[in-house]
């Protein structure tokens, strides 16, 4: 995911792009870079399925707004990336003759570029064939804890299925899908007339070349239904934000039997009120009195496996750091886990009695510049400074 490049960038387009301009975009970038045009080039082939992978996704509202909202990770082609042989109707098949047809249509003086360059037409699938449902993703936010240690979770949700009425046809019982009478079975509309014309996917059949001829009244002829499931999520230990888990077979269900996608869900850790992490090391302060960190003594630091007890030397610097060796967090591909890093923060004495004033006033007496060797070194670096400083005035 953070090799790939941003879309919008792929396609030279804002992110105020129309539907029209991104259309337009990556028609001059497929007819660009087409591997029918740049034989055994393969740049010319990896900038057209990037090209091609980018317009999926900008041409369809639903995932533009997940990828304007969650980056690429919300609009995941699953564990095998892009699959350029399923279900990509805009470009599935594509060929030189099919870009080209697609600005001067197929007649007319131009009517011969799918035979120059082999292109030969839009090739369409079986649509009564089986169809492999949509991988679909979900966000999970999840405590701090359950990142650290692992947890299960119950996932209850709602997500399209194969339509069990008409097996996922869309057809009522008794009836079966017609030749789209728009396109005659084509998949492709022509629009336009003399030397310029446009060719499109039907409109009324969405290019597969056939309409239901009767819907079925359960899914009203989409072959799908919304159903409420429940699921088990394991959370391994060591996970983080972004992390993105994939339970097989748990996504939208297939067509005319055809088998699920994929569910894939991308984690948000909730932040510890104790602990910061970065990669699998935590950080965490542990506040100590003065009186302890000049006198010496223990003091407990929280890991996750329990109370580490710590004995400090006398004399211990405020901001001072230790180092627990893999007391972090365990690695998810089970490496050694990270260390833990405790900060020792100073806690000035509150709400004092009178009695305990008087006495700190007289512990203060009792001092002198010796007792404190970083405040004299902070004075003569401030002499030297300002020092130089009167020189450069003069």
């Amino acid at each position: 995911m953070a090799d790939k490049r941003d879309y919008y960038e792929v396609l030279g387009v804002a992110k105020t792009a129309s539907a029209d301009e991104i259309k337009s975009a990556y028609r001059k970038l497929a007819m660009k870079w087409h591997p029918d045009r740049n034989p055994d080039n393969p740049e010319a082939k990896a900038k057209f399925q990037e090209a091609s992978e980018a317009y999926e996704v900008l041409s369809n509202p639903e995932k533009r707004q997940r990828y304007d909202q969650f980056g690429h990770q919300g609009v995941n082609f699953g564990p095998g990336g892009f699959d350029f042989g399923r279900d990509f109707s805009h470009f599935q098949d594509v060929d030189l003759g099919d870009i080209l047809g697609a600005f001067f249509g197929g007649g007319g003086r131009f009517g011969g570029f799918g035979d120059m360059f082999g292109g030969g037409g839009r090739r369409r699938t079986d649509p009564n064939a089986p169809e492999r449902g949509d991988d679909m993703t979900m966000e999970l936010e999840i405590d701090f804890e359950e990142a650290v240690f692992g947890s299960e979770r119950e996932l209850s949700l709602t997500l399209p299925d194969q339509c069990q009425d008409c097996h996922g046809t869309g057809a009522a019982r008794g009836s079966s899908r017609k030749t789209c009478p728009t396109c005659n079975g084509r998949g492709q509309v022509i629009s336009g007339g003399g030397f310029f014309q446009v060719r499109q996917t039907c409109p009324a059949c969405g290019g597969s070349g056939t309409v239901v001829e009767k819907p079925c009244p359960t899914c009203r002829g989409s072959g799908q239904v919304r159903t409420p499931r429940k699921l088990t999520l394991r959370i391994p230990k060591g996970v983080d934000t972004g992390a993105r888990l994939r339970l097989s077979g748990k996504g939208a269900g297939g067509l005319r039997g055809g088998e699920p996608g994929d569910l894939y869900v991308v984690l948000h850790v909730k932040p510890s009120e104790i602990f910061e992490r970065e990669d699998n090391n935590l950080y965490v302060n542990v506040p100590v009195s003065p009186f302890l960190a000049a006198l010496g003594g223990s003091v407990d630091i929280p890991t996750p496996d329990g109370i580490a007890n710590v004995n400090l030397p006398a004399g211990t610097p405020n901001g001072k750091l230790l180092r627990l060796r893999g007391k972090g967090v365990a690695d998810l591909r089970g490496g050694p886990a990270g260390d833990l890093v405790a900060r020792i923060v100073f806690e000035v004495p509150q709400r004092l009695t009178g009695k305990q004033r008087s006495a700190m006033e007289d512990l203060a007496k009792s001092f002198d510049d010796s007792n404190f060797p970083d405040a004299q070194a902070f004075a003569k670096h401030l002499k030297t400074f300002y020092g130089r400083k009167e020189k450069l005035n003069k």
